[in-house]
């Protein structure tokens, strides 16, 4: 079962998720939307404190404790980690968080710049784990057998999709996809990784049992 000790990236994050997400909870709710605005990675705020924010806006679960990509950052952060370490983890959840963001979110900006979007498109509100989640889905999925594979890509691509069809935030859903390419993209790596990790722990000698 995992533990602190072997998925530290998930344990320690998870409890600063649910401190953020408890905030949310019970913080006046005027209080609690200047914190999300203040943690943005729209456009406006990348524009000038790219770093800031990208860490910020990862401090929060959309919806909460209550979220599905609550329960999928447990079970797939947990998964990953154990098969590659905690630095591939949190490597391969911050790509994803970091690179969809911006892929998503400069296509705005130059929207707005050539007048194909509204000003107030630079200030929309674009917060959350789901990015890091979704890269690393993927990346999880190209350790599993063919058998687990396919289902999992299957159902998880197919309820990404649904939600960019339906165009409720098509800016946010076109992330989610592309956040699990980047994970599906990470496959070689992340498999090396496991053979090596395999091959170390074949290495480590086991307790020297002396008999009379």
């Amino acid at each position: 079962m995992p533990t602190p000790r072997s998925t530290p990236f998930t344990f320690g994050y998870a409890a600063v998720l649910a401190a953020t997400s408890y905030l949310a909870d019970h913080a006046h709710p005027a209080f609690v939307h200047a914190l999300h605005q203040a943690s943005s990675t729209d456009v406006a705020h990348l524009a000038r404190h790219p770093v800031l924010v990208l860490i910020a806006s990862a401090l929060w679960i959309v919806g909460g404790i209550a979220s599905p990509y609550a329960a999928g950052f447990l079970l797939v952060l947990t998964a990953l980690e154990r098969r590659t370490g905690t630095a591939w983890a949190a490597g391969v959840f911050l790509l994803g968080h970091v690179v969809a963001t911006l892929v998503t979110e400069v296509p705005v900006g130059v929207a707005v710049l050539a007048g194909v979007l509204p000003v107030g498109s630079l200030h929309r509100l674009d917060y959350g784990i789901s990015f890091g989640v979704a890269a690393s889905v993927g990346s999880l999925a190209g350790l599993l057998s063919p058998w687990l594979r396919r289902p999992m890509l299957i159902a998880f691509g197919s309820v990404l999709t649904q939600d960019l069809i339906l165009l409720a935030d098509p800016v946010t859903d076109a992330g989610h996809l592309i956040a699990l390419a980047i994970g599906i993209a990470t496959w070689p790596l992340v498999r090396q990784r496991q053979r090596q990790r395999q091959r170390d722990r074949l290495r480590v000698p086991g307790p020297v049992v002396s008999r009379p």
